[in-house]
């Protein structure tokens, strides 16, 4: 009898070990991979060596709400510029931020939001922009309105665009493809080039916030 008790609190002991070890071995793949600036850069994601403070804004976002510099503070804000008939680009990387955001974190998703600003506010409306948004991802936000302010925000931010003429009347836009990353206290924080990919935005992001 002792020796079957004996053997039973090894079996015990080993099968306590391995998982304990296993659970390790989870906690740690679930943990950011902390990167220096160097690491950050080969990976995409460029953090300025100071945060940038640009001009409040009052614009509008797919619901008919004021979207301003507030909206944007105590939360990480990722910021693509694009427009609704942008036939390759914008689809494809609002695509690829839907895949990034849905395999973060419940408790991640609470620290991010994910927003388009409009580059052709003459035509996309807040109505077009709440048809077109949410097709992505119903959590992420877009906003579009007055030119100027736009055309202000994104020389401030190092995004540039141009309006270049089609046939008749139509027309597409030229524009930047890097993401623009806004930290909690609403400062421009850094940005992501082109081409992305939901692995090195993720795991940069991590880095990113888990530093800040």
């Amino acid at each position: 009898m002792e020796q079957q008790a004996a053997i039973r609190r090894t079996i015990a002991i080993v099968v306590a070990f391995i998982l304990l070890v296993i659970y390790g071995f989870i906690w740690r793949m679930n943990q950011p991979v902390i990167m220096n600036s160097e690491q950050l850069r080969v990976n995409g994601a460029v953090v300025l060596d100071q945060p940038r403070i640009f001009s409040d804004f009052e614009l509008v976002d797919h619901q008919g709400e004021t979207f301003n510099i507030a909206r944007m503070q105590d939360i990480w804000t990722i910021v693509f510029f694009g427009f609704t008939n942008c036939p390759d680009i914008c689809p494809t990387t609002l695509a690829v931020l839907n895949d990034t955001y849905s395999k973060i974190k419940d408790s991640e998703k609470e620290k991010l939001q994910i927003v388009m600003i409009s580059l052709d506010p003459e035509r996309d409306t807040a109505e077009k922009l709440a048809e077109y948004v949410p097709y992505f991802n119903e959590e992420f936000i877009g906003v579009t309105g007055n030119k100027h302010l736009i055309r202000r925000l994104t020389a401030e931010i190092n995004v540039a665009y141009n309006k270049v003429p089609l046939e008749g009347e139509d027309y597409t836009i030229d524009h930047s493809t890097q993401l623009v990353l806004i930290n909690p206290k609403g400062h421009y924080h850094g940005f992501f080039r082109a081409p992305h990919s939901e692995t090195m935005l993720r795991s940069t992001w991590r880095s990113i916030y888990s530093t800040f």
